[in-house]
């Protein structure tokens, strides 16, 4: 049993706001404290903070992309280089750090679980490969069904049934968390020259299929499920500007149904329409947030700097390849998906770059109720995730965002939203975009809080870090820390981390979900993968053996909207 003993503890799902109190921990879950002592190792947490353990719901850390990204990237390498200690492995990368770093480095920071945000069901053995290789953490995995041919075809034969039995199958073939929809249908029109530029597009060879009617019936069947994680959307026109508009046209189309918008900043800008060529939409997309329910979203802040951008919108990174003449990688998933590769600088100098950090801040500090979002980079599209703590500066003293401001283009901050937005976050909301709100949102109730019967993940900070020291990132921006660096981690009920330093390497669980299908569409599928793949059905998907550590997270089924 481990007693942490006087720290000021912050837990919003419990509203516990800087209490002072103890925390305890047995059999690797938060227990009420006992009425008989015994056998209790005593963490003195006085002057300290005490959180939940973070909550990352949207990263990119395991799997084909991130290979391809380390190889993409040599010159990458040479930061964050850390050799063997101990039982601790070595590892190196800056925008995309090997299994092994990326586990060290979200302990150091106080998180024990994230989620791996997306894999095309047929790169998933590859994806729980690399999770298993990442220590320090629980996790799970996206998988991506927005350009999936079958489930295309069933929408167009309005074929919801078989479309709820064959998500099903697939989320258990791949052991997988959740429903991912990145640019739906626009990937399949690229891969024969065409686009898709609004929801009512048409989708080439798909009759009748548009992105709305592919949102609208993967809503309903997630919803039907009961899976614990809404569908997790990469909508259109990422990075255009136009994505304002499109946004808040997905956000009303999406209206009671369930979803969950993910790195919204990117798709929070507008354009020539508004007498600009590039601007920040967010004030416009949070309006529309404000009168749509059952829509949470993350924001993927940008990070000055650095980045390598991975996503199976492989659209994208086409016209950013032909934009900048950077090198690529393209990443075409047979009848699933598409994506790509590019490495990208986040230059303060740049007008765009500087638009993008003020739309995410913004979207940050214009959103009334922050259970609705989650703090993250997009990992490594934004920025890695380790300099989430210069972000909780910026959100928590508005002085430093005015330096910031200060040293970005003055035709970017003309006339800009950020810099009248005296907002501050207290920690209390940090918790809650940092742990309570991604737990909550992700539907895990056993992380994100402290009450009786949550994981024993627990970190403890130093109170200095709120005040400041130099943050890492300070190469490429000047910040300072804020809950930068665990002074102790309990993980599990286990006490990984001390004095700053990881003194046992865990291995985490992966979630995932098993809702059960009609076994009768194996036949179907069987005949459809002899047709339409190069991997046999009997190798396609993943058991037990192949997940060690997994563990299945129930479902419970919601009614569906009567908007639906």
């Amino acid at each position: 049993m481990i007693r942490i003993r006087g720290g000021t503890v912050y837990d919003p799902a419990n509203g516990v706001d800087g209490e002072v109190r103890d925390v305890w921990i047995d059999g690797g879950k938060i227990v009420e404290a006992p009425s008989a002592s015994g056998d209790v190792e005593v963490i003195e947490a006085e002057g300290m903070l005490v959180l939940p353990g973070g909550v990352d719901m949207h990263t990119h850390v395991a799997g084909s992309k991130e290979n391809a990204g380390r190889k993409l990237r040599p010159e990458d390498h040479r930061e964050h280089l850390r050799g063997r200690s101990g039982s601790l492995r070595s590892g190196s990368g800056f925008t995309v750090p090997s299994t092994f770093l990326s586990g060290y480095l979200y302990a150091e920071m106080g998180y024990t679980t994230v989620m791996e945000a997306a894999s095309a069901p047929l790169l998933a053995r590859h994806a729980h490969e690399e999770l298993d290789d990442l220590p320090m953490v629980d996790k799970g995995l996206l998988v991506t069904m927005g350009n999936n041919q079958f489930v295309m075809d069933c929408v167009a034969r309005g074929e919801k049934e078989k479309l709820r039995h064959y998500v099903a199958w697939l989320l258990e073939a791949t052991r997988s968390y959740a429903v991912k929809v990145v640019n739906p249908g626009g990937v399949e029109n690229w891969k024969w020259g065409g686009n898709v530029a609004s929801l009512d597009d048409p989708v080439i060879a798909f009759d009748g299929v548009t992105p709305r009617k592919i949102l609208e019936c993967l809503a309903e069947v997630s919803r039907d499920l009961g899976l614990p994680h809404d569908i997790h959307v990469h909508g259109l026109n990422l990075g255009q500007p136009r994505s304002s508009r499109t946004t808040a046209e997905t956000l009303r189309g999406l209206d009671g149904r369930g979803s969950h918008l993910c790195h919204l900043q990117f798709l929070s800008y507008r354009g020539r329409e508004e007498g600009h060529a590039f601007r920040s939409g967010a004030e416009s997309v949070v309006e529309a947030l404000r009168g749509v329910s059952d829509v949470t979203f993350d924001v993927g802040q940008v990070i000055f700097g650095p980045a390598t951008t991975m996503t199976s919108d492989g659209p994208l990174e086409f016209s950013l390849h032909r934009m900048t003449g950077k090198k690529w990688v393209n990443d075409d998933v047979e009848a699933e998906s598409g994506g790509g590769i590019l490495p990208v600088l986040y230059d303060r100098k740049s007008r765009i770059a500087a638009e993008q950090w003020m739309t995410g801040l913004e979207l940050f500090l214009l959103v009334d109720d922050p259970w609705k979002l989650a703090l993250t980079t997009d990992h490594p599209n934004g920025g890695p995730f380790f300099c989430y703590p210069q972000v909780i500066r910026l959100l928590m003293d508005r002085d430093y965002r005015a330096e910031v401001l200060a040293t970005l283009p003055p035709r970017a901050v003309e006339g800009a939203l950020l810099p009248n937005l005296d907002r501050e976050y207290s920690l209390y909301e940090i918790a809650i975009v940092t742990r309570a709100a991604p737990a909550r949102i992700l539907g895990l109730r056993d992380k994100g809080h402290l009450g009786v019967g949550a994981d024993g993940d627990v970190a403890l900070y130093d109170r200095v870090d709120v005040d400041g020291t130099e943050c890492r990132c300070s190469r490429f921006a000047s910040c300072r820390r804020a809950l930068a660096r665990v002074r102790h981690l309990v993980k599990g009920g286990r006490w990984v981390l001390r004095e700053g330093k990881i003194v046992e390497e865990v291995r985490g669980r992966t979630f995932y979900v098993a809702p059960g299908h009609d076994r009768a569409l194996e036949r179907e599928l069987r005949d459809y993968f002899e047709r339409t793949y190069t991997v046999a059905f009997d190798n396609y998907a993943l058991d037990d053996d192949d997940v060690p550590l997994g563990e299945v997270i129930p479902c419970e089924r919601r009614a569906a909207n009567a908007s639906s």
